[in-house]
C-alpha cells in the first residue's frame, strides 16, 4: 500500500489530498483560486463538507483506520466529525527539522523537550526518534491516547515520553514551581480552546503570558523554541514580533514565515504561520 501523504490540488475553497491509497476532498478557505487539475477531483474516495451539518460523503469507501508515513513517522489516520484525520501535513518540514536539530547535538539523549497543544504527537515522535526526552501535553484525553498509539506504531513504547492531559497554562505554572526546565519548547496554540477542566484559552488574550511562561521554563542555554499557529491575523510578522520580545535576551536567531503544504502537481498551500528561535 502507498502509505504517504500528497497534496494533489486545491481550489474553489477545497483541497484534494492523498492519504496513502485514498484521495479525499476537504474544505480549505484560503484556496480561493481555481483548481489546476480539475480531472483529478473526479476520482476522490470521500468528501468532507460543512454544508448543513458536518459530514463525510462516501465514507463507506474508506477503512475505519489506516496508516501513512510522513517525515519518517507513522501516523494512524481516522476520519473525525470535524474533518480532521489525525495529522497536520503543514508541520512535516518541522518534524524533519526537529529530528535533525536534536540528533546533531553531542548528547541527544539528554535533551529535554516540551510539546504543548501536542495533538497526535508528530513533534513529540520526531523528538523522541532523535533520542530526546519529551513531555507531551494536550487538553484532550482522546488526542493523547491517539498520540500514544502513534508512538506504539513507531516502536517508541518505551521511549522517555511523559504523556500529560492538562491545561497548558496551569501545567506550565506547576512545572515552574517544580523547577522542571527544558532545552526546547514546541507550541502550536489554537485560536480558542478549552483545558482539561474547562479552562478557556483565547490566543489574543493569552499568548503573551503563555510565551513568557515558556521562556521561564527554558534552561540556561536552550536549544530552540518552535512556535506555530493557524489563527487569522497572526501573520508571520506578528509571530516574529511575539517571539523576538520573548527571546530578546537569548543568544540566537529567529526565522519566520508561512507554513505551507508543498505540491508537485498544483499550487503550494498556505496553512498558517510560524516563528522559530534557535541558539547560535
Amino acid at each position: 500500500m502507498e502509505n504517504y501523504y500528497l497534496l494533489l490540488d486545491s481550489g474553489n475553497g477545497q483541497k484534494l489530498e492523498q492519504f496513502g491509497s485514498f484521495t479525499l476532498i476537504r474544505p480549505c478557505a484560503q484556496a480561493v483560486w481555481n483548481p489546476v487539475n480539475p480531472e483529478a477531483w473526479k476520482n476522490a474516495d470521500a468528501i468532507f463538507t460543512r454544508e448543513g451539518n458536518n459530514k463525510w460523503l462516501n465514507k463507506n469507501r474508506l477503512p475505519s483506520i489506516w496508516e501513512i508515513r510522513v517525515a519518517n513517522i507513522l501516523f494512524k489516520i481516522e476520519t473525525t466529525d470535524f474533518g480532521h484525520l489525525g495529522i497536520f501535513p503543514e508541520q512535516q518540514l518541522f518534524w524533519q527539522w526537529i529530528q535533525e536539530k536534536i540528533s546533531s547535538q553531542p548528547n541527544p539523549e539528554k535533551i529535554q523537550v516540551l510539546n504543548l497543544f501536542a495533538y497526535s504527537g508528530g513533534s513529540t515522535l520526531a523528538a523522541a526518534k532523535a533520542g530526546a526526552q519529551v513531555c507531551h501535553l494536550d487538553a484532550s484525553k482522546g488526542m493523547v491516547a491517539w498520540a500514544r498509539e502513534n508512538a506504539q506504531k513507531n516502536g517508541l513504547n518505551n521511549a522517555p515520553i511523559r504523556w500529560i492531559v492538562d491545561d497548558a497554562t496551569k501545567f506550565l505554572q506547576r512545572e515552574l514551581k517544580r523547577e522542571n526546565f527544558y532545552d526546547a519548547i514546541i507550541l502550536d496554540p489554537p485560536t480558542f480552546g478549552r483545558g482539561a477542566k474547562g479552562e478557556v484559552f483565547k490566543i489574543e488574550e493569552d499568548i503573551i503570558p503563555l510565551l513568557n511562561l515558556c521562556k521561564s521554563l527554558l534552561k540556561e542555554k536552550p536549544l530552540f523554541i518552535l512556535f506555530s499557529c493557524h489563527t487569522p491575523g497572526f501573520s508571520n510578522l506578528v509571530m516574529h514580533h511575539l517571539l523576538s520580545q520573548v527571546t530578546k535576551d537569548l543568544r540566537g536567531s529567529i526565522d519566520y514565515g508561512e507554513m505551507i503544504i508543498p505540491s508537485n502537481t498544483s499550487f503550494s498551500l498556505p496553512s498558517g504561520t510560524f516563528a522559530r528561535w534557535q541558539s547560535g
